[in-house]
Order: C-alpha cells, then structure tokens, then sequence
C-alpha cells in the first residue's frame, strides 16, 4: 500500500522509484467501536494492512491551498499505474496515514466479487478514493459524497470494496462494486452503525438488505438494484434485495477466511456467537448470516481494540496452537493458505493478527476533544501481535523518521525503520514463539501502558501552548512527541532484538539472574536446552519409526 498518488507536485526520487514496486491489500482487517460502545466516547477504528509485498511506513500529506485550474494526478495505489488526471479542490486538509486533521479516518478491506464485474473502466481505483477523499472531507458523510462523486464523475477501476468511513461523531460501512468491462462507474450502499455498537469487516461484503426508507442512516447508488437486474444477478422483490447475497456471495475460502474473523471479534465482545460458528467456519454456508453489527457485552478501550488486532482465535474451534505445526506454540503458519496431502486439500487459518502485515492502525476519534488534539492514530508497522502502536496526532506536520516514507524498503534494511526492527523482533519470536512472546510482552506493554499514562498530559500541555503561543508551536509540539514516541519504541526495540538473539542462540535459552545473563568464573553458565514438545516429538517417531529409535540397552 504505498503512497501511489501524486498530488500535482513533484515527488522525491525515493517515492517516485517506490511507486514501481508492486503492491496488494487483499487481506485485510476493519474493527469499528461506535463511540457510546467506547469507555471515553471514543469512535475507534483498526486497520491491519497485510500483505506481502507492503512496506510499512505512515503516508502524510500536508495541507495546502492550490491555484485555479490545478489538475492532480492519479495513480493505482497497489501498482503504481499512472492513470490520468481530475481537478484538485482549492484547499486540502492535513492527513496522516488513513486519518486527517479533522477527525475523518477512512479505511478499507477488499473482497473483489463477481468475475463478470471485473474490469471496469475508470479513473479512480479504492486506493486513490481514500486519500483524495480524506484530504476534501471534514465529515464522514462528506468523504461519502466525495467518493461516490469520484467514482460518478471518473469512473471506478477496482473490485469490490468495503469502506469504513468515520468521523469523531459517526461510523459508516460502504460497500462498492465495479460494473465490468465497457461500464463506468459502480453501484454502491452505505449505511450508519449505531453508536452503541461495534462491527467489523475482513474481505467479505457484509451488508444485507437495504433500508430504503430510512434516508437517514442508508445512503446507495441509484442502480443497485436495477444494475443487479440488468445483469441477470437478482430477480426477486426490491424488499429480498441483499448487497452482500448479490455481489459477494459467500463462499467456503470468504466464510472460514474472512467473516471468521469478524466473528472471532464479536464473539469476544458478546455473548451468543456460538451460533455462527458453523457459518463461518464454512460448514453451513446458506445458514442465517451474522449480524452487521453487535451491541457488546462492555464498553471497549483503545487497549482492548489494540489487542483484539494480535487475535489467533485462542481459545476458539480454531486455535491455531493445538495441532503439530504449531512449534513452540507458535499461532502462525506460513503461507499458502492451502495444501494437499494425499490427494485432500487442506487450509492454514487466516487470523486477524498475521504475519504479512506492512502496517497497522487503531483511529481514535473524539467529539469532546478539539481537533488539535482529537485525532490519534495508534500506528504500528508489522504483526499486530508483537508491535508497539505509538500515538500519531491528526495534526502532525511530518512523519518520524522510523515510520517515515523512503526510510527502508521491502529491499533495503534500514536499522532506523519500524518496520525492519519490529520485523526482526517477530521472525526471531516466530522460530520459538512461546518463550520469545514472553520477553516481548513486558516490553511493549510497557511502552504502551506510558504513552496511554502520558496522553492526557500531554494534550493538556499541547492545548496551554495553542492558547498562550499560537497553533503553529502547539502543531511542532505535537510532532515532535509523536516521533519521541516511535522513534523511542523502535529504539527499544532494536534493543530487545539484540537481546533476544544473544538469549536464544543456535535453540538454546540462557539463564540469567538480577536481570543479567549468569555466568561462572568469566564464562557463560551452560543454557537450558528446551527441544520441543512431546507432541511434537510423537509426531517425529510416528515419521521415522525405524530409523531414529535407539535399540535396548544401546547407549
């Protein structure tokens, strides 16, 4: 998910080469908390942008005014595709990754849909409709108006798409669709989530049928029902019509390896998800879907959003530690998603917390907070599960330097990324996952828990600057805490690697005491010898029956 459109200014030689590099987001994961769901009125949104091919860093573009006249240029965020040019507005707005300074965030996960509807000739790809609409948008119905508006006026060149669309008062889901080869445009509804609420979406369409005579809360294109006929894909009543049974039905792969994971997020926040295990594990694919929202069982934090991101469904039918590939209890399996053994095909879960992810976001949004200080973007790069989210402010002149664009690529090591160190810590805990995960957890939550502890106080701070220097100070010092905060976290965590690779060498865990590794007249004490499991050992001598058993009475 690199930065792949150009503003109308020149771009530097390290972004202008990244956009050669190509790029996918087609597994990805949206958790939405309405902001009477939250414990602080909070809206929140998540984003976990995985992918294999995706370099993490925190995308900014500042805002400024523009002449009459300006054309931008548009490109295809996922490969870089110069796609031609529409008329820039007079002002954009300051944004920082997938939120801007009024509070608006705007996030997405593909689902792609109906092979007859791919191709559509257009302008405006799902990547471009994100950052054009959050620069033109202090509201989530406005970047609603202004995305449909694109896709009306230039057309619509990707495949199926859910939008999470907020604001520090509102949460939307919008699902669109391209028309096929030799159509402009898509077909396209939305609608609001109440505010005591919490949903999700994960690569699969999820809004059902349409309320059309709630004008308040349902917004859609004018053909989403006709277009569904004309083509052939719908011919009951209007009030049968489902978006999601239309354009996306479900299908094994969408149900096991994406409505799963919504449920996996309900199911922690509220009771009596067990009846949908069976849907989304696959089994029963024409049983009642799950709802599109859920009112949870409490009110969540930033935290418990934070964490959900690092889920592997413990505890659940699909807990990914309880067969034999899960080495060291390690909740991760390598792709591809499938295999064959003796002619069955079998499948690797998909969780919410992954192993390909370039970034990931937790938006908080908050209608009883000024914009200077509202918007935090809890931004972290790789695995959900062992990164640290620091907090970025809506506000922020420049991205820091470890999350910076241009700092590092999937190419090239830098020891100053985010992404790089935080990628090093998580490969070195993958190999030995349940006695790694344990030196790492102390460690984020640690850097975590004090930049929640910290918050408060520093917007206060940052407030008193505004009225007694003027915005602009307030803005530097916003920005500069932000990149105190990453590039610390990143700092810490170079450390903790070094740490860990000492400790862990060649299988072995070294002892240590009073927090230093022990050692016995000038040498290191010889270390703990794990192996593996007993399981795993089962599953050696099942293999290798013969010749790896020692005989009786042989040394």
């Amino acid at each position: 998910m690199k930065k792949l459109l150009q503003w109308g200014m020149t771009l530097s030689a390290v972004i202008a080469s990244a956009l050669l590099l190509p790029q996918s987001s087609q597994a990805c994961t949206n958790l939405i908390v309405g902001k009477n769901a939250s414990v602080d009125g909070s809206v929140i949104v998540s984003y976990a942008a995985d992918s294999h091919t995706l370099y993490g860093e925190l995308y900014h573009w500042a805002a400024r005014d523009w002449e009459p006249g300006h054309m931008m240029d548009v490109y295809v965020w996922d490969s870089g595709e110069y796609k031609g040019q529409i008329p820039q507005v007079a002002h954009t707005y300051n944004v920082v990754g997938n939120m801007n300074e009024h509070q608006v965030c705007i996030t997405e996960t593909t689902w792609g849909g109906l092979e007859q509807l791919e191709g559509t000739e257009g302008l405006i790809d799902y990547g471009s409709l994100i950052y054009i609409a959050l620069q033109r948008s202090k509201s989530a119905r406005e970047a609603i108006d202004v995305m449909t508006g694109l896709v009306r006026d230039h057309g619509y060149c990707s495949t199926g798409e859910t939008f999470t669309i907020a604001d520090k008062n509102e949460v939307w889901l919008m699902e669109m669709i391209g028309k096929g080869k030799g159509e402009k445009g898509a077909v396209w509804v939305a609608t609001r989530i109440p505010d005591n609420a919490i949903t999700a979406h994960a690569n699969q369409a999820r809004i059902q049928k349409i309320d059309f005579k709630d004008k308040e809360n349902w917004l859609y294109s004018k053909d989403v029902i006709s277009f569904a006929r004309q083509k052939g894909l719908f011919k009951g009543k209007d009030t049968d019509f489902s978006f999601q049974k239309v354009y996306n039905p479900y299908t094994f792969s969408g149900l096991r390896g994406c409505e799963a994971r919504v449920w996996s997020y309900f199911n922690r926040f509220h009771k009596g998800m067990e009846q949908y295990t069976d849907l989304v594990m696959g089994y029963k694919a024409d049983a009642e879907p799950m709802p599109l929202y859920v009112v949870p069982d409490r009110k969540l934090s930033v935290a418990d959003v934070q964490n959900m991101m690092r889920d592997h469904y413990e505890g659940t039918p699909m807990d990914m530690t309880k067969d034999a590939g899960a080495t060291y209890g390690v909740p991760y399996r390598w792709r591809p998603m499938n295999f064959k053994v003796d002619g069955k095909e079998y499948l690797n879960e998909r969780a919410i917390a992954t192993q390909q992810t370039g970034f990931v976001l937790v938006a908080q949004l908050r209608s009883n907070k000024p914009d200077l200080v509202g918007p935090v973007l809890w931004f972290g790069c790789d695995d959900a599960n062992t990164t640290v989210f620091s907090p970025m402010y809506g506000c922020i002149t420049e991205s820091p330097l470890a999350f910076r664009v241009g700092n590092g690529s999937m190419t090239e090591f830098s020891w100053t990324s985010a992404f790089w160190i935080n990628n090093w810590v998580a490969n070195m805990c993958y190999s030995k996952y349940d006695y790694m995960i344990r030196d790492i957890r102390p460690v984020q939550q640690e850097l975590e828990k004090g930049f929640f502890d910290n918050q408060s106080a520093v917007e206060t701070r940052a407030l008193e600057i505004e009225k007694s220097e003027g915005r602009e100070a307030a803005v530097a010092y916003l920005t500069q805490y932000s990149a105190k905060c990453a590039n610390g976290a990143t700092d810490r965590y170079r450390e903790l690697a070094q740490y860990l690779i000492v400790k862990y060498i060649d299988g072995n865990v070294k002892k240590e005491k009073n927090g230093r590794f022990e050692t016995e007249n000038g040498m290191i004490v010889f270390p703990d010898q794990p192996g593996y499991s007993e399981s795993y050992y089962k599953s050696i001598a099942e293999d290798n029956p013969k010749q790896l058993i020692v005989p009786e009475g042989c040394k």
